[in-house]
């Protein structure tokens, strides 16, 4: 028996910048007609056969007076299989095709070329609020989602006492959702899509929203899911996670495959990506920085005394210098950096900023308002504090105290290496993430009957 339940062969998706829609008429005529007469059914199901037809080449364009700088390729050439029972987790950087591929896979969006072929009922969680009309309550919500996904009344209110307790919205589940916080939305949104028996289920880094305790418990049951013989396919930033969680890992870059495997060792192999021999990713051209029409990133570096420029390999005893440069485009705005630092698994060891509350020094140019211009910041890590090993850097640019302006995920890795004076009386390994020389202090207190004696 077969027991794949979705087959992805040689998917690719494309998408025309800067326009709504096709931009004229011909062009639009030309993809109804290949939608028409050019690709396989994106629908189809694992075993029927698709419609004998021509297909128009990927690299092609259709003759509307565009160029090849007016598009953009989310997905190219992508191939895998995944297996009934299978938990999936599917890695990458930002602007990967991660999230294009699961609206695939849900149908939201159909493939330029390739096809996509499931068997089975879908439930999707592609982002906060999938599914849910605003103007509902939960319990409307939880029947209509029911409906959709193809399940009987009955069935449905069967299952609403586990879907509700389980999301924790017991007091609320009589108000419309448009009421709800990001994570009550998230909440009751996973309890449905994971409780009304979907074949597969897709999730797509919503979870973030929600509490750590409620994240555990999600974890928890998609790890159940697969036990039970149902499919996940989880996107996530949070490595840890997709190492506990997925057997089987799927690493993207730039639209591709570039690596299937065990889940622990496509996790190692994405952080290790980071890695830049210099120390450094610069942006020469500020209109492809990561960024908006405020600020935009110019470089992220490594720096170490004794070193003379970036390195991404540095001494366990000496400062750690993370510099951020970065280009305010709006005068008087009030910007923050910030960074988050992970190991080599993907686990958070510290996030830190310029803001007073969490900053050893006090930044000159924290709470004020910025001219237009260059920006350079520095973040010191001491020396005799990170362990050996891999380290990845998050770089953030904040507007205010808390708008989110810039977050560039893994940008830049660094390897910490040990110089061998702490290893003078220990061999093995120093275990944790941080090591740092901590003050000790032995004091004699007398001999052992003297001890006693003042016990007593």
């Amino acid at each position: 028996m077969n027991d794949t339940v979705i087959q992805v062969g040689n998917v690719s998706k494309r998408y025309r910048l800067g326009v709504i829609g096709t931009g004229t008429l011909s062009h639009d005529l030309n993809r109804w007609w290949a939608k028409v007469r050019g690709r396989p059914d994106p629908t189809l199901k694992v075993g029927q056969a698709a419609a004998g037809s021509r297909q128009l080449p990927v690299d092609g364009l259709p003759s509307t007076g565009a160029t090849a700088s007016d598009y953009m390729w989310a997905l190219k050439d992508l191939s895998f299989e995944v297996r009934r029972g299978e938990v999936l987790g599917i890695i990458g950087r930002n602007g990967a095709g991660k999230s294009t591929l699961l609206k695939i896979l849900s149908r939201v969006t159909a493939p330029t070329s390739g096809e996509v072929r499931v068997r089975g009922r879908i439930a999707s969680l592609l982002e906060v609020g999938t599914g849910f009309h605003p103007e509902l309550t939960g319990r409307e919500n939880i029947l209509l989602n029911g409906a959709i996904l193809g399940m009987k009344k009955v069935e449905t209110a069967r299952k609403f006492d586990e879907i509700v307790a389980f999301s924790g919205v017991e007091k609320y589940i009589d108000t419309p959702v448009k009421r709800y916080s990001s994570g009550m939305y998230v909440r009751l949104a996973f309890a449905v899509a994971a409780h009304l028996e979907p074949e597969i289920l897709l999730v797509d880094e919503v979870l973030a929203v929600g509490d750590t305790a409620f994240q555990k418990k999600c974890l928890g049951k998609m790890g159940a899911m697969g036990q039970e013989g149902r499919t996940v396919l989880v996107v996530s930033h949070n490595m840890p996670s997709i190492v506990n969680l997925c057997p089987r890992a799927i690493l993207l870059n730039d639209g591709r495959v570039v690596a299937d495997g065990q889940a622990a060792e496509v996790v190692q192999q994405y952080l290790a990506t980071a890695v830049s021999a210099g120390g450094e990713v610069v942006w020469p051209d500020p209109a492809q920085a990561p960024g908006n029409e405020i600020v935009r990133l110019h470089a992220v570096r490594i720096l170490q005394d004794g070193i003379d420029g970036p390195t991404a390999d540095v001494s366990i005893s000496k400062e750690v210098l993370v510099q951020i440069t970065y280009c305010n485009l709006q005068d008087g705005a009030v910007l923050y950096p910030a960074i988050w630092l992970r190991d080599k698994m993907g686990t958070d060891v510290l996030s830190s900023s310029n803001a007073k509350s969490v900053s050893l020094t006090e930044d000159p140019w924290y709470g004020r308002p910025h001219p237009i211009g260059l920006f350079q910041s520095v973040c010191r890590i001491p020396g005799n504090f990170l362990n050996e090993g891999l380290y990845s850097i998050t770089a953030i640019v904040g507007k205010g105290a808390s708008e989110t302006q810039i977050l560039e995920d893994y940008v830049l890795s660094f390897d910490v290496h040990d110089t061998g004076e702490m290893r003078k009386e220990y061999y093995g390994s120093w275990l944790g993430v941080v090591r740092p020389k901590l003050a000790w202090l032995t004091e004699y207190a007398g001999p052992e009957e003297d001890s006693v004696e003042v016990a007593e």
